[in-house]
């Protein structure tokens, strides 16, 4: 099936279903998916963030007016993963239950405003990666018309940029505590801690990146290509101060890269015993 073969088939299901809620981070994805849904149904389509902890302030902003530019209504409610304990845990099905408060936190929205289903962005590389999320999205009655019609991460891209949207190629951002090994307890102390390291390496001109936390150890996680570059260019000592005030002890650079998932790596680890 071609690219425009592809839209041709999500927008239909938007028109199926005649109205949708969709469960919008802010991300390529749901933004995506926003965007078809408010071309096609107006002012049917709403577009609901989660706030939480785990979302950076900077990333509710960079939602709100992605929304605006869209033309998409926008309501942001508060979820409260932080107050499981299976959550905060941060067991390897951690997600399982974050995705879980959310759609018991948008279900009664949708029964509310008289919607069918909440719609995420869910694309079809998602279905192959460890995502106990997408189950609990599942069994809520979720539906994810991009994973439902094929449509890749790429390809998520590729008509983001066709559709004029200009954060086509902003880099994914999934919540803060994806940064914790698994085991190591969440707080909201420690994601406001791993949030602002990030923010102070975007602000340095670093997009692509990550800081794993793990106790008082910071690592960084820039793509392979650029790590040369950032231990010539970056101020260090300036770089360990500004973590250290944040809470670190420890400051490390991850010589493998970024890659995205790679936490998961340790449950391959896991299976193989």
């Amino acid at each position: 099936m071609t690219l425009t073969e592809k839209l041709e088939q999500v927008k239909h299901l938007f028109v199926e279903m005649g109205q949708a809620l969709i469960a919008y981070s802010g991300g390529v994805d749901s933004t995506l998916v926003a965007k078809i849904a408010y071309d096609l149904l107006g002012d049917r389509a709403l577009a609901v963030t989660a706030v939480s902890p785990s979302l950076l302030p900077e990333e509710l902003a960079d939602a709100t007016a992605q929304a605006a530019t869209i033309g998409i209504a926008h309501k942001i409610v508060q979820s409260h993963e932080m107050e499981n304990l299976n959550y905060t845990s941060n067991p390897i099905n951690r997600c399982y239950f974050c995705k879980s408060e959310l759609h018991d936190t948008l279900n009664p929205l949708v029964l509310e405003l008289g919607y069918s289903y909440v719609v995420d962005g869910v694309n079809a590389d998602d279905l192959h990666d460890y995502r106990p999320g997408i189950q609990a999205a599942k069994e809520r009655g979720a539906r994810s018309p991009l994973a439902e019609i094929g449509v890749t991460k790429a390809e998520v891209r590729q008509l983001s940029q066709q559709l004029g949207l200009p954060w086509w190629d902003k880099p994914p951002q999934p919540c803060l505590s994806s940064r914790f090994p698994y085991g190591e307890e969440i707080t909201i102390a420690k994601l406001h801690r791993v949030g602002r390291a990030e923010i102070y390496l975007r602000n340095l001109g670093w997009e692509n990146l990550r800081v794993r936390s793990e106790g008082n150890t910071a690592r960084i996680e820039l793509p392979p290509e650029k790590i040369q570059d950032f231990i010539l260019t970056t101020d260090l000592p300036t770089l360990l101060s500004t973590f250290q005030n944040l809470g670190f002890i420890y400051v490390t650079l991850d010589l493998e890269g970024y890659r995205s998932g790679k936490l998961n790596q340790v449950l391959q680890q896991i299976a193989a015993r």
